[in-house]
């Protein structure tokens, strides 16, 4: 009985002190997430603040409270913050030497958030990879494919490479080019070309619709039309325009050549 007094004396207080541990993680642990999402929610009310900007500071918020619980989890164990902080600021520089990738990608992220070079939502090509920005996180940019494929880019690979943002600006040029035969009125397929321009409401007449030969082919004389339109209206006005003066080439009598092959024999 002695003996299981002075176990007890002796264990009874790390127990104890293990259960009060684990309470405050999980607690810790659920208050960290609810104030991540309170703090997402708060920042992307705002209409003014892109909401890749609330996510990655309810992300930084949430690892820094839980960072805050680990450290009162380990005072309950008697360890000293600043023995803690020693102990981190030396375990720091052995973690920054093998995770030197990832520490520039968390830096790369910061820089994306803070200069913005694209933003949730937009489509945007990065070094090669086109698609739509879904979330910027700590580490990575998450985007979306037209075809629903997702795809993982580095912070770091993202920063380094070229960015081409097409969603960028509110207006995009369209250009359209179509051959027709050398045998058939070039004004007259430029003034049908124009007349559906100027008939379609997406297009915008500011700067005005510009129709041009721009080629001679080997087959066909080509024909570019340049065209204003918003953005968001792109790809829709350039696969429905493109049938339209189809079907009106077909109904005005312009045809539109493909290539002819000639093969030459020689007899001897």
């Amino acid at each position: 009985m002695e003996e299981f007094f002075e176990e007890a004396a002796l264990y009874g207080p790390l127990v104890i002190n293990a259960v009060k541990a684990l309470i405050v993680l999980v607690i810790g642990w659920i208050v960290a997430g609810l104030i991540g999402r309170f703090v997402r929610r708060q920042v992307n009310s705002h209409e003014r603040i892109d909401q890749m900007l609330g996510n990655f500071a309810a992300t930084v918020i949430t690892w820094v409270v839980r960072l805050m619980v680990l450290m009162a989890v380990l005072g309950l164990f008697g360890i000293e913050a600043t023995s803690l902080v020693a102990v981190m600021g030396a375990a720091t520089l052995a973690i920054g030497m093998a995770l030197q990738g990832t520490l520039s990608d968390l830096a790369a992220g910061i820089m994306l958030v803070v200069f913005q070079p694209y933003k949730q939502g937009q489509f945007v090509d990065i070094g090669g990879t086109g698609g739509t920005v879904k979330e910027v996180t700590l580490f990575f940019t998450e985007l979306t494919t037209p075809d629903n494929v997702q795809i993982i880019v580095p912070n770091g690979r993202a920063w380094g490479s070229v960015i081409t943002n097409y969603s960028h600006h509110q207006t995009r040029r369209l250009d359209l080019t179509f051959g027709i035969d050398y045998d058939d009125s070039a004004d007259k397929a430029m003034q049908i070309i124009l007349d559906h321009a100027r008939a379609e409401d997406r297009i915008h007449s500011d700067p005005e619709p510009w129709v041009r030969v721009t080629n001679l082919g080997d087959s066909s004389v080509d024909i570019t039309a340049r065209l204003w339109c918003d953005a968001a209206e792109y790809w829709d006005l350039k696969f429905g325009l493109t049938k339209q003066i189809k079907e009106a080439f077909d109904a005005g009598g312009i045809s539109i050549p493909y290539p002819h092959q000639m093969n030459v024999t020689k007899e001897g």
